[in-house]
């Protein structure tokens, strides 16, 4: 029988690319990690990695096995989830990978939602790209993953991962009230002007050009950021205009919003099989209560607006 703590390493292979990364990630030092593949590779009487440059690549053998490592791993994931659940309290550290407007506006309230409902649970975030969260997940670097979907990106789709919708963003055009523009504003109508935009390659980026070239112009681009902050920034110091998610919005001062129509779906992500950990089932309902917090504050904000 196969060791599962070297088929665990194999999988870190596969995912990190490097021995000094897979050693990095698990604690340990590159020549141990070596070590243990060399004794898997006995185990199973086959060659399992391929030099390549200066990372590694796995071969045909060794993805075969990957692949069945990866059901063994969730069904341990599963049985970890199911021995917790029978404990009478919540405790630990669960680690949350977050993109940049959930983390300021999500975070801090599940964090002290938590501290009164879960004394001995903590939740530990990290501040990553939201292209990149995912990755972190299936490296069992996080427990849970923040994601973010643009229109016309496809859905995230991967055997070890369960994704639960959390929240639907509305996407808004920014416009300084300093251009006095006429309401609603129309994209068209700022061809000329200069505009913030995350970098490409983005799933932010490609759905702004799209909404632009929809509208029969090509934006001049004079701030490439993925700082939903700093946009709102210079969009309020009548420098530019922008498409943010009202997430993003944390001031109104200074800017005309028109809304899209369209939105950018939040998810909570998790291992799958890991879902029914009680620390992950707790800091996911801190995260939804965090949504629903927000939701009546806009509420709040449409309703004085409108009287």
């Amino acid at each position: 029988m196969y060791d599962v703590h070297r088929l665990r390493i194999l999988r870190e292979v596969r995912l990190r690319g490097t021995l000094a990364a897979v050693a990095s990630a698990l604690g340990y030092s590159p020549s141990a990690i070596s070590h243990q593949l060399s004794i898997l590779e006995l185990e199973t009487g086959a060659t399992l990695l391929e030099s390549v440059g200066r990372g590694v690549r796995l071969t045909p053998t060794a993805l075969a096995l990957v692949t069945h490592a990866e059901n063994v791993l969730r069904e341990l994931v599963r049985a970890e989830a199911t021995v917790a659940a029978h404990r009478t309290d919540v405790v630990g550290t669960v680690r949350v990978a977050t993109f940049q407007t959930a983390a300021w506006a999500l975070v801090p309230a599940a964090v002290r939602s938590l501290a009164e409902r879960h004394p001995g649970l903590e939740l530990a975030f990290t501040h990553v790209a939201a292209e990149t969260a995912v990755a972190g997940l299936l490296a069992r670097d996080v427990d849970i993953a923040l994601t973010e979907r643009f229109p016309g990106e496809v859905p995230l789709r991967h055997d070890g991962v369960t994704v639960t919708p959390l929240l639907d963003d509305p996407l808004v055009l920014a416009t300084p009230a300093s251009w006095r523009p006429a309401e609603p504003v129309a994209p068209a109508v700022l061809a000329g002007r200069p505009w913030a935009m995350e970098h490409e390659g983005t799933g932010a980026r490609t759905w702004t050009e799209r909404v632009c070239h929809d509208a029969g112009f090509v934006p001049r681009i004079v701030a490439e950021t993925d700082d939903v902050r700093l946009h709102v920034h210079l969009v309020r110091s009548g420098i530019v205009a922008a498409f943010v998610p009202a997430l993003g919005l944390v001031t109104e001062d200074g800017i005309v919003t028109t809304p899209t129509g369209e939105h950018r779906s939040i998810g909570l992500a998790v291992r799958s099989g890991g879902e029914r950990a009680p620390a992950v089932v707790a800091a996911c309902d801190a995260l939804a209560a965090s949504v629903r917090h927000v939701s009546e504050v806009r509420s709040g904000r449409r309703s004085r607006t409108t009287r």
